[in-house]
């Protein structure tokens, strides 16, 4: 009898899941981003639940209270990766449906690129590939984009400033588009629990040498990018882009009117195109 996991070990740390769906359903592993845990992706869980899928979705590391190590060089991409490939095995359900957003996006592409054996389909949310991003920083306005990353290489004084006012953590969030109900959960869950400084690292390891994370593979495996017109973090460019990394088969999914977050904003649609995807492929 199969039961459910409620959290993995990995290189002596701990990481919590989610577990929801049922039991015996296609399992479908999905990945949360920045600032935020699984819990931005139960509605979504939710919707495939009713659909007859089972999600997994971890507190990936910097989240979870038992994987928080402190080293911005263990939020190397390659560790990121281990870890999810760590979750994959422990599920024992041979290859999953795998869905990201954000910065679990980052991470969906490099395991699918560097681990097809262990992706049946994968679904990718506001991130383009690694390669798409990279060429977009230099042939649209992806850099100006991306400007907070550079903020965030700055020692310790990102995560007092947002801790210790509030209202400006707020405001940068609301002007991506985040709702107050979501504002309201990161507080509860990333700031007041502490991790803030860990969730951080992901964009302090860009800088470790030897982390290739704008470096992954051809992506093999069945994919849709998912992308929102709306998107004040992500250009259109990179979206454009992405299909030129992906050799299996590959859907552009553009969401009119919609900001960056997807997973609480639109769950629905989001739902929709992960069940279409799955059913792409011979069960």
């Amino acid at each position: 009898m199969r039961t459910r996991l409620t959290a993995f070990t990995r290189d002596g740390f701990h990481f919590d899941v989610v577990d929801s769906g049922p039991i015996d359903g296609p399992v479908v592993v999905a990945l949360h981003g920045f600032p935020q845990t699984a819990s931005s992706l139960a509605e979504l869980a939710a919707l495939l639940g009713a659909r007859g899928y089972r999600t997994v979705a971890p507190d990936q590391r910097g989240y979870s209270p038992g994987a928080r190590p402190r080293a911005r060089s263990a939020y190397r991409m390659a560790e990121l990766v281990a870890d999810v490939v760590a979750l994959i095995r422990e599920l024992g359900r041979g290859p999953v449906h795998l869905v990201g957003h954000d910065w679990g996006a980052m991470v969906a592409w490099s395991l699918a690129a560097r681990h097809p054996d262990l992706v049946r389909t994968l679904v990718t949310i506001s991130v383009p590939h690694p390669g798409a991003f990279a060429r977009s920083l230099v042939t649209g306005d992806q850099l100006f984009r991306s400007f907070y990353m550079g903020l965030f290489q700055i020692p310790v004084l990102p995560e007092r400033l947002l801790t210790s006012r509030p209202a400006v953590l707020d405001r940068a969030l609301a002007t991506t588009g985040m709702a107050p109900d979501v504002l309201a959960r990161v507080h509860r869950e990333i700031v007041a629990t502490g991790a803030l400084p860990t969730a951080l690292n992901w964009y302090r390891a860009l800088l470790v040498p030897g982390n290739r994370v704008l470096s992954a593979p051809l992506v093999p495996v069945p994919v849709t990018h998912v992308w929102s017109s709306g998107d004040t973090a992500l250009s259109r460019r990179g979206a454009e882009l992405t299909g030129r990394f992906v050799t299996g088969d590959y859907r552009l999914a553009v969401v009119e009117g919609a900001s960056h977050w997807l997973p609480d904003e639109r769950p629905d649609e989001l739902a929709e195109i992960v069940a279409a995807r799955i059913a792409s492929v011979p069960a």
